[in-house]
């Protein structure tokens, strides 16, 4: 019968039709591993690729493999298959498909001739999988309105996403991009972009473009940054509009948050403003699409702190919200400094078990603060946030979101529970008053395997929680800031954070370090697997990972 369906699914989105992983509620035998592969079945990559952020559209980072060791020296080269130089900045996650391994970073490495490691650049470089030969590099040239919609030396902070010989990905100059797979090394010029600068074999070959900022009006702010998932031919992107370098106005209120293209040629679908004029600062974080309860969706975690979920095929040309969630308390308010405690959303919503789980962040420029992990139902519709404000002069009409503090008690503002709210548990810590067990902000994502689920907060520590019931089992201080989000592989959870260290430990409710290993400089990527070979990219270099065989 799973085959019967799968084939399905395939048949369906080989004609356009939004298909996707059917992700129902399950009180036992659920197992994610199986899920996150089926969710990438219909993608024309291998059965162990990993062919996007996460690995598939569901986000929850969590595998099968053999022969992944628990101890690597990169010094030594004992059990590293092999390494290669990156910029001098990597903050773009490695995916791995169809024999090809891809990383966005800047250009410190200087791969181009035409662009030596001088030039400073968002770079998108392609390798063997089997060897780590360099083949191509895709260059973004830096915008000449310079740190406020592109900050140096940042490179490409985002996943490509792969299926058979197309690539899609956000370059660091607010584009959406479709690449040949291949490059120029096939001796063709794929698609109808034509105005490469060069058909060198080492350079990307264009299909389409998108310029989100030229023809979208879309003023992102300091970067943009989003990994891409897709469903049939609907292409899923968070555009990263935001304030300006004062960090106060909003150039682009109007501009869209969301955008659903066609795949194929870059049109667009349909786009989503929902935010608009309350985005806190900027919008980073990554869409996740899922089939819930019958109904396929696809949902974004946006720079006014709302988690976002829309229907893929969209209204005539609009955008059709399904529901919407506050993830910040009412009277919290955002500030430009450390007391803040509203925060928008940079980590990836995560789908287990047919729930939404997502927690808020804030840029890590602004330091730690306070945390906020929701676990949410999504078949709810509506405003299913866990409570309304109201005001005093008219106590039965909720009024409107307000971007700073949604709840001004001077004002005459008060809240009530929402009747419908889709809040399954709320997670801040099992002691919030102290650092080691608060629930923090956090840049990252969770993963859950067999109701344990693992998230690493901005300030280091690592928490494992009750999937089901929010109740913490331990957490752990890394002492030492984090910005990835953990790889469940097998019985093993993997984390890495800024002191270059990964932390490997039990996937159990009880606290158990297995390995903890050196990889010499700052880690701001999370651990992927393909093919039975981890890769991990440290600040400027990618390392693939496996047991030698004696």
């Amino acid at each position: 019968m799973r085959f019967l369906l799968l084939s399905l699914a395939v048949c369906l989105s080989s004609l356009g039709v939004v298909i996707g992983p059917q992700v129902m509620a399950q009180h036992g035998g659920y197992d994610p591993t199986d899920e996150v592969r089926n969710a990438i079945a219909d993608l024309d990559v291998g059965p162990k690729d990993c062919p996007q952020w996460a690995l598939s559209p569901l986000k929850n980072n969590v595998v099968k493999a053999t022969g992944i060791p628990l101890n690597w020296d990169i010094h030594s080269g004992e059990n590293i298959v092999w390494s290669v130089p990156l910029g001098s900045e990597t903050y773009g996650n490695p995916i791995v498909a169809n024999g090809k391994v891809y990383v966005g970073t800047n250009n410190g490495a200087g791969y181009l001739e035409r662009y030596p490691s001088s030039i400073d650049l968002g770079v998108l470089l392609c390798f063997d999988e089997a060897t780590g030969e360099f083949l191509w590099q895709h260059s973004s040239e830096k915008l000449p309105t310079g740190r406020v919609h592109d900050w140096p030396d940042q490179g490409i902070c985002s996943a490509p996403l792969v299926d058979g010989n197309r690539l899609w990905f956000v370059s660091s100059r607010g584009e959406v991009i479709c690449l040949d797979t291949e490059g120029f090394r096939d001796g063709v010029n794929n698609g109808p972009y034509q105005d490469e600068p060069n058909e060198n074999p080492d350079e990307a070959d264009v299909i389409w473009k998108l310029d989100m900022m030229k023809q979208l009006g879309v003023s992102q702010h300091n970067m943009c940054s989003c990994s891409i998932t897709s469903a049939g031919r609907y292409l899923f992107v968070n555009t990263s509009n935001g304030v300006d370098e004062g960090h106060i106005v909003l150039p682009a209120a109007e501009a869209p948050s969301f955008l659903c293209l066609d795949r194929d040629t870059g049109e667009v679908l349909w786009t989503d403003n929902s935010p608009g004029s309350n985005v806190l600062h900027g919008q980073w974080s990554s869409p996740t699409y899922a089939v819930l309860g019958g109904q396929p969706q696809v949902i974004f975690g946006a720079g006014d702190g709302w988690v976002y979920s829309f229907d893929p095929e969209g209204d005539n040309g609009k955008s059709k919200l399904l529901w919407k969630f506050d993830c910040n308390p009412k009277a919290s308010r955002y500030r430009l400094s450390r007391a803040s405690d509203r925060n928008h959303i940079i980590g990836t919503p995560v789908i287990y078990d047919g729930l939404v789980f997502v927690a808020v962040g804030e840029d890590p420029e602004h330091g730690e603060g306070e945390g906020h992990l929701w676990c949410i139902d999504p078949n709810k519709r509506g405003d299913v946030s866990p409570t309304l404000v109201f005001n005093k002069s008219d106590v039965d009409t909720p009024i409107p979101h307000k971007r700073l503090q949604a709840l001004e008690e001077e004002e005459g503002d008060f809240e009530r529970a929402n009747p419908n709210s889709a809040v399954v548990w709320h997670y801040v810590g099992e002691n919030p008053d102290e650092h080691e067990t608060a629930m923090h902000r956090t840049c990252g994502s969770v993963a859950i395997k067999n109701d344990l689920l693992f998230i690493a907060d901005f300030s280091g520590v690592f928490h494992c929680v009750n999937a089901k019931t929010g109740k913490a089992y331990w957490t752990y201080d890394m002492m030492s800031e984090c910005w990835a989000s953990p790889l469940i592989l097998n019985d093993w959870v993997f984390i890495t954070n800024a002191d270059g260290l990964v932390y490997i430990f039990k996937a159990s409710t009880e606290m158990e370090i297995l390995s903890e290993v050196s990889m010499e400089t700052a880690i701001f990527t999370t651990p992927i697997v393909a093919n039975d070979t981890m890769f991990i990219a440290n600040r400027n270099r990618l390392f693939a990972i496996r047991a030698a065989v004696e």
